[in-house]
């Protein structure tokens, strides 16, 4: 049994299911998940969870992601990626003060449609068998944020952007919508994830170095769930709460090592031997309720 998380440096070319059975695999585990796909076409940053810690997905899916965005403009195709084929071409020079003043307006919180060849569904169906089936559906706008949107290369007419963005962003929407705000079009070329909340693809590892591993150092690039819930502020509890907070229980007084918490805000909750306990919210009246406990027999639960 393993308990814990794997930052995986996901390849081109298979989806991020493969990639996680591929890692359930070489690890023995028999559940496992990810916090946050990404598109065969795109590699990078994808934080694979095990066992206990497939618990703790939800809200490293609401983390930040970060990517290196390569996109081609005067071309836009039938997905908005090179995947798809070439339905229009239009010209346009561009200037390096139109490209500037140009990304400063996708700054900060915009509405953003998202694409048809995507996994969103409909009755069921995911919209890309939709769109592969030639049929098209209308879509709600949703509203996402663009924190950083930096010209990292601009070599026409290619051009090569980091962005940060907050969960459900489509950066292949944002490739056709730059390039549309660019009086052209454009499709995205590749798309890398750099990071996730406060992890980044340098400490990741990939499958192949993995494959090529001991089983021992295999193990050595699993977090324990104390790493996974490390960017929580931490509680600890006595045993008598513990025995409560585990039953359910919503603790009417408890003390964060960090000071009071604004009401709403999850923490790591901790036992008295210094295991995880789980994740829980804090109250308007400043009580503790828990929302996500990890089973008492969880292996690399205290690092």
């Amino acid at each position: 049994m393993v308990d814990g998380a794997l930052l995986l440096d996901k390849p081109v070319g298979i989806t991020s299911n493969r990639a996680l059975q591929q890692a359930r695999k070489l690890f023995g585990v028999s559940k496992a998940g990810h916090a946050g796909t990404l598109d065969p076409l795109a590699s990078g940053l994808l934080l694979v969870l095990f066992g206990e810690g497939t618990k703790f997905a939800g809200p490293h899916l609401d983390d930040d992601k970060e990517y290196l965005a390569t996109l081609k403009l005067g071309e836009k195709t039938s997905t908005g990626d090179a995947e798809g084929e070439l339905i229009e071409t239009r010209e346009h020079e561009v200037s390096e003060s139109e490209l500037g003043s140009t990304l400063q307006k996708f700054l900060g919180e915009l509405e953003q449609v998202p694409p048809m060849h995507s996994a969103l569904k409909r009755d069921g169906v995911p919209l890309y068998r939709l769109a592969r089936a030639g049929e098209t559906v209308e879509r709600a706008a949703r509203r996402v944020r663009i924190s950083e949107l930096e010209n990292i290369e601009f070599r026409p007419p290619y051009l090569r952007l980091r962005v940060r963005c907050s969960k459900g962003t489509y950066v292949r929407t944002l490739a056709e919508d730059i390039g549309a705000a660019l009086g052209s079009c454009a499709h995205l070329t590749a798309l890398r994830r750099i990071g996730s909340g406060r992890w980044r693809v340098e400490d990741a590892v990939t499958l192949d170095a993995l494959s090529s591993m001991s089983h021992a150092l295999r193990a050595q690039h699993l977090l324990p769930l104390t790493v996974l819930l490390g960017g929580f502020p931490r509680v600890e509890l006595d045993a008598d709460q513990d025995a409560r907070f585990r039953n359910g229980q919503t603790l009417k007084a408890f003390s964060p090592a960090a000071g009071p918490a604004a009401p709403g805000a999850l923490l790591a909750v901790y036992g008295p031997d210094g295991r995880v306990i789980g994740l829980g919210e804090a109250q308007a009246d400043g009580a503790l309720r828990p929302v996500r406990l990890v089973s008492s027999k969880a292996v690399i639960a205290s690092g």
